[in-house]
């Protein structure tokens, strides 16, 4: 390890000399200093603080990933290219441990500029609260700077119910499963699930819904704590007005256990197409930790409350201090896999090609929603506009559907993590998200990237490079 010691210490060296470091240092410290001088808010300290950390985080996540890269493919593809490889691979060390010290050099840099960056946030974030008014910072402190667990009603199984309506709806048109086409069974299939979904998520005007949620072996923990609940709906009333604040609507609640008198009732107006949360009382759950939420819907039209994400109470969890540093560890394990995807693309490749190479990768993780909707389309033909899918997909078609269906499936172990998300609204980053972060971006993606890129080093002739200078 000394030897890859050596070459961590000479690449973080290098790259310290790169132009790109006092620029990138000059853009952080404007993200971090600058940014929340020009960001506007809503007036509130809550709305500032979670405008605060998303801003400032996504502009350093975005510098650093882009700085990563390209440090990533400089330090390798310029030093073959310039023959100083050439120099170091003539000695008793191997390539393997030449391109470990690539990534670990680069890695102490992102290192010492993501602390430098995220401490200063987190700093400014502290200084601005302890100016507050005591009812705001406090306020402040129990919805964004904390650590709030969340508890959800478990989503039905549907699918046993869609195959068991779906051979009665055959029955009854005297059609076979196998006689069908497979477009046609499977946009009833999809209809029928629709109209499953829309009994447990519409809310008809006069009528409630009931959510049952389990806060599970945390509930003795939280007995006399503040409790949230984090609600969003959608209406089929358009809101016609374009200016001004949105048309909000009123929603009745009664939580608590039923028929006992810890029961709360509520009355508070909400907006539609948008999270907000509110502050229930505490110690409405029963002793199974058990807490029964009904919303009642005065109103002239339908909510409807989606299964996935239509409520979910939030309860404090732990310190902001610790949560702020596990999500800066998730950025950071973002940052090594590009360090990984930047050193892989100059093991085989030029300067200019591998920057532009590893640039193409990063721009397909960030299509996700592209290759969503191309995979639900079923293709990337013209699609119906009737059926809102392709009525007679081509052999392209399947081909590209197979093809971003893996490709979607590895973005995903990276895009499953939301720190900067989960930070502004003060959510739980446990130390098993972080563990899983390491496994699947570090440890997988990272891993498979870098067995790929010392594999294509160990076998690139040198010389030749030196030739084509």
């Amino acid at each position: 390890m000394k030897r890859v010691w050596a070459i961590t210490c000479l690449t973080f060296k290098s790259a310290s000399r790169f132009r790109l470091i006092p620029v990138l240092g000059a853009l952080l410290l404007g993200a971090v200093v600058a940014l929340p001088l020009v960001i506007k808010d809503d007036g509130t300290a809550r709305g500032f603080a979670q405008i605060l950390l998303t801003y400032t985080l996504s502009v350093i996540t975005a510098l650093l990933g882009f700085a990563t890269l390209w440090l990533a493919c400089g330090t390798l593809a310029r030093e073959v290219e310039e023959c100083q490889m050439q120099l170091i691979a003539v000695k008793p060390v191997a390539r393997w441990q030449i391109w470990l010290g690539k990534w670990l050099g680069i890695m102490m840099l992102n290192g010492l500029l993501l602390a430098l960056s995220g401490g200063a946030v987190y700093f400014l974030l502290q200084w601005r609260a302890q100016r507050l008014p005591e009812a705001q910072r406090k306020s402040l402190e129990s919805e964004v700077l904390v650590a709030r667990g969340s508890a959800k009603e478990s989503v039905p199984d549907l699918e046993p119910i869609v195959n068991e309506v779906l051979q009665k709806r055959l029955e009854q048109m005297h059609t076979r499963q196998a006689a069908m086409r497979p477009f046609d069974l499977q946009m009833l299939r999809n209809q029928i699930r629709e109209q499953l979904k829309a009994e447990y998520q519409l809310v008809r005007p006069g009528f409630f819904r009931r959510w049952i949620i389990s806060l599970g072996p945390e509930h003795e923990r939280l007995r006399d704590q503040p409790l949230f609940l984090r609600v969003k709906f959608s209406t089929t009333k358009r809101d016609e007005s374009t200016t001004g604040p949105p048309q909000t609507y009123l929603t009745l609640w009664q939580i608590g256990v039923p028929d006992t008198p810890r029961l709360s009732r509520l009355s508070i107006k909400l907006a539609a197409d948008s999270f907000q949360q509110f502050q229930i009382p505490p110690n409405l759950f029963d002793s199974n930790g058990v807490l029964t939420i009904d919303c009642i819907n005065p109103n002239d039209t339908d909510l409807l409350f989606q299964l996935e994400d239509g409520l979910e109470v939030l309860y404090p969890a732990g310190g902001f201090g610790l949560n702020f540093v596990r999500g800066l560890g998730i950025i950071y394990c973002w940052l090594a896999l590009l360090a990984a995807i930047g050193l892989s693309a100059a093991s085989f490749l030029s300067f200019p090609v591998a920057t532009f190479f590893a640039l193409g990768i990063l721009v397909i993780g960030l299509s996700s929603g592209t290759l969503q909707q191309i995979i639900q389309d079923r293709g990337i033909s013209e699609v119906n506009h009737d059926t809102g899918t392709i009525t007679n997909p081509l052999w392209f078609d399947h081909m590209s559907v197979f093809f971003f269906s893996a490709i979607l499936k590895v973005v995903n172990l990276v895009q499953g993590f939301s720190p900067i998300d989960s930070l502004s609204t003060g959510r739980w980053i446990t130390w098993g998200q972080l563990g899983r972060a390491v496994g699947q971006i570090v440890l997988l993606l990272g891993g498979a990237f870098s067995v790929l890129g010392i594999s294509l080093f160990t076998r690139r002739e040198l010389a030749t490079a030196q030739g084509n200078q």
